[in-house]
């Protein structure tokens, strides 16, 4: 889906184009967002503000996204992507983003994530995982744009069985799954395993060579960086482990023996 299989994940209100392009020499893939997209989930991101939190408020999110992804330079290249992380309360602010993001050759992420109490308590972030029905709502609108889709999720949820997540959002329309695998590293074994056919990034804690090579080694496809993803040391330690791993695999074929190297 993107070469090389590093990204920069979206840290809500910091995670615009600027740094995107920033980022752009080491990964090849950047989500930006979160962008709230309806009254519901912006009424919630001023809350968030107002207790200090960075977020996009923006008096027309989908023109905000639309600005964004036009100012993007360092993407437009055939193996770089971007996407763009998203929340709502409906599918219809959804289709509505897709649509540009479609035009822009990016991505749309449903937002299943984010667990701050002001987002959950109208029905946005980490809710999501315990309504199946409805993120794989959202999916299927963002996919009726034609646009590449995909969800940020998160492990250790009571109550939520993440493979079958995972086979419910392919079945949707889902390109990706994006997954903070909190302290369970192992949940990403178990969603490869589910749902092949998802391009499966894994988040959390990813600063160096023994971080990024353990998900990979878990069956991930490509590995995402959060918090220090404005730190170009991180991000080029990160970019070398993944491509040696990824040539590792290459060399291993090459000769006929994959003996030794992880899946």
């Amino acid at each position: 889906m993107f070469e090389p299989r590093v990204a920069v994940a979206s840290l809500s209100g910091e995670s615009d184009a600027s740094w995107a392009d920033a980022a752009a020499p080491h990964v090849g893939a950047a989500f930006l967002g979160g962008v709230a997209l309806d009254d519901a989930s912006q009424a919630a991101a001023r809350e968030l503000v107002a207790r200090g939190r960075s977020e996009f408020l923006a008096d027309d999110p989908v023109a905000f996204v639309s600005d964004q992804l036009a100012s993007l330079a360092g993407f437009d290249g055939e193996d770089r992507f971007a996407a763009v992380n998203v929340r709502a309360t409906s599918s219809a602010p959804i289709r509505e983003v897709a649509a540009v993001c479609a035009d822009r050759s990016a991505g749309v992420e449903i937002n299943a994530h984010c667990r701050q109490d002001e987002l959950c308590a109208v029905g946005c972030g980490e809710t999501l995982l315990r309504d199946t029905d409805r993120l794989a709502a959202y999916v299927a609108a963002a996919a009726e744009s034609g646009a590449p889709v995909g969800a940020k999720v998160r492990a250790e949820i009571d109550g939520v069985d993440l493979p079958s997540l995972a086979v419910a959002l392919a079945d949707a329309g889902a390109d990706w799954l994006h997954v903070d695998a909190m302290d369970s590293e192992a949940a990403v074994a178990d969603v490869a395993a589910a749902a092949p056919e998802l391009f499966l990034v894994a988040n959390n804690g990813v600063r160096d060579r023994e971080t990024a090579t353990e998900y990979l080694d878990y069956g991930a496809d490509a590995v995402s960086v959060g918090r220090p993803s404005d730190n170009p040391a991180v991000l080029r330690r990160v970019r070398t482990a993944v491509d040696d791993w990824f040539g590792g695999r290459e060399d291993a074929a090459e000769s006929g023996d994959e003996s030794g190297v992880s899946a």
